[in-house]
């Protein structure tokens, strides 16, 4: 009796490969094996750089909470102490973004931490 193989199984998993590295330069786009790396490779990175976006996000928001703050004359520590101790519940994404696009509100916030 002849050797069974699923053809329609490989074949499926290999034009995912494929499809998944359209837009790659070259064989990376083309030849299966070569594909299959760059791919894998590819989803490691957006693996980790999910990790690294919300930290970096983080970062820029205490850098844009920090640089308000001593605007009005307070630094960032003593900002983010004097509100945990007021016990609001505002998030650093939140207090960004109202230091970047609403300075009034910013400001009366940090009046009432001060």
């Amino acid at each position: 009796m002849p050797r069974s193989v699923n053809a329609v199984a490989s074949r499926r998993r290999r034009k995912k490969i494929l499809k998944a590295a359209k837009g790659y330069f070259g064989a990376r786009s083309k030849v299966y094996t070569v594909a299959k790396n760059a791919v894998e490779k590819g989803w490691c990175y957006a693996y980790r750089d999910r990790k690294n976006k919300k930290r970096a996000f983080r970062r820029l928001w205490i850098t844009r909470i920090n640089a308000a703050t001593r605007m009005e004359g307070m630094s960032y520590s003593k900002f983010i102490h004097g509100l945990s101790k007021a016990g609001s519940g505002m998030n650093r994404k939140t207090l960004a973004d109202l230091a970047m696009n609403h300075p009034v509100q910013f400001k009366a916030i940090v009046d009432s931490v001060k």
